[in-house]
C-alpha cells in the first residue's frame, strides 16, 4: 500500500494559511509546529491535520508563486476529496473565502476550485457514485 502522507508548503503568512486551512477542514488540528533554520533562513513550522494525513506549513515564504494560468513547472492544484461539498462552500463562505470557480458539470461529481493565501489553488471534489469507471470519466 502507498498514500500521500502530507505535503509541505512554504507559506507568506501562517496565521492566513492556518485560518484558511481550518475552514476547509475543521476536524483537523495543529499536530506539532516549531522553528527550524532552513538554509539559513530561520523560519516557523507547523503540521496541521489528523492522525494519518497533514499539511506541514513553512513561513518566510519568498518570490511569486507559478502563474495558475501558464504551463510552468510546478504544482498545478492539490485536489482533496469531501463527502458534502456545499457543506464546505458554506464553512469557506463563512471564513470569507469565495471559489475561484466551479469544475466543469459532471453527472457523477462537483467539484469547487480556491486560491489559498499564498497563491495555491486548491480543489474539492465531491463524489456522487462509488463506482471509479463513473466518477473518473472525462468531461
Amino acid at each position: 500500500m502507498m498514500r500521500l502522507e502530507h505535503v509541505n508548503i512554504v507559506v507568506r503568512d501562517m496565521k492566513l494559511t492556518l485560518d484558511f486551512y481550518q475552514a476547509a477542514f475543521p476536524h483537523w488540528a495543529i499536530r506539532t509546529q516549531g522553528k527550524g533554520d532552513w538554509y539559513g533562513v530561520t523560519r516557523n513550522w507547523m503540521h496541521f491535520g489528523d492522525d494519518y494525513n497533514y499539511l506541514t506549513f513553512n513561513d518566510n515564504g519568498q518570490a511569486t508563486p507559478r502563474s495558475l494560468r501558464s504551463n510552468d513547472l510546478g504544482v498545478a492544484h492539490l485536489g482533496f476529496e469531501v463527502k458534502n461539498i456545499a457543506a464546505l462552500k458554506k464553512r469557506m463562505e463563512n471564513a470569507g473565502h469565495e471559489p475561484s470557480h466551479a469544475g466543469a458539470q459532471h453527472p457523477f461529481r462537483k467539484n469547487l476550485y480556491y486560491i489559498d493565501p499564498n497563491g495555491l489553488e486548491i480543489e474539492f471534489v465531491e463524489y456522487l457514485s462509488d463506482i471509479p469507471l463513473l466518477r473518473n470519466q472525462s468531461d
